[in-house]
């Protein structure tokens, strides 16, 4: 079956493997899908160059040591490097909708830390004693009542959205705030956002976030 995941270009020096680290789940589940692509074609890759290309923000050291021996252990290639996916670097996540986003479809508990170089959209709760850091906006289809921190790389835009807002602490491009007494239940939809370097939450309303 084709996986539009992963693409692999020859051309004269060996190939290029580009790899949307976003559409996966995480490390493991990309890692046993490349080398299942890899082994179909073994014959083609085995004693070529291989250069690897992604977000390399998404793989640790530890886990890029563990895909190479992976390679080298598998598919017996000659060589193989990383390469950082280049239309992906940005100084700053820029935007409401623009960058990637990541959708969590279960709830966020008491000890979890979820990052990710883009937005992200909760599809459950945030509980207390859980944390969020996103470069971009975190939006939360349910109850946020951790730790949440949009804009973490400095993008003054973000905002962080949630159905029922009672969080431990909100934070957008480093500015903080953690009184809790301030986010009463409303009943309604509310949106925290930057405004003269200050943090305001409001109701939702649609439309009104679009730059």
């Amino acid at each position: 079956m084709y996986d539009e995941r992963i693409a692999i270009k020859g051309n004269k020096d060996g190939f290029n493997v580009i790899i949307q680290m976003d559409k996966f789940g995480d490390f493991n589940e990309m890692l046993e899908a490349l080398l299942n692509k890899l082994k179909k074609g073994k014959n083609f890759f085995t004693g070529a160059n291989l250069i690897i290309t992604t977000e390399l923000n998404s793989i640790n050291e530890r886990q890029a040591k563990i895909l190479k021996d992976s390679i080298f252990d598998q598919i017996a290639v000659k060589n193989c490097e990383f390469r950082q996916k280049e239309e992906n670097v940005k100084k700053v996540f820029d935007g409401v909708y623009e960058g990637r986003t990541k959708f969590i479809r279960t709830t966020v508990r008491g000890g979890q830390m979820l990052t990710y170089p883009g937005n992200i959209i909760i599809v459950g709760d945030v509980n207390h004693g859980a944390e969020v850091k996103a470069l971009g906006n975190i939006i939360v289809l349910g109850s946020l009542n951790g730790r949440v921190y949009a804009g973490d790389n400095g993008n003054e835009k973000s905002i962080i959205a949630a159905f029922s807002m009672s969080p431990e602490l909100l934070s957008i491009a480093g500015k903080i705030t953690v009184s809790p007494d301030n986010f009463e239940k409303s009943g309604y939809p509310e949106v925290a956002s930057l405004k003269d370097g200050e943090m305001i939450l409001e109701p939702y309303l649609p439309d009104k976030y679009i730059y």
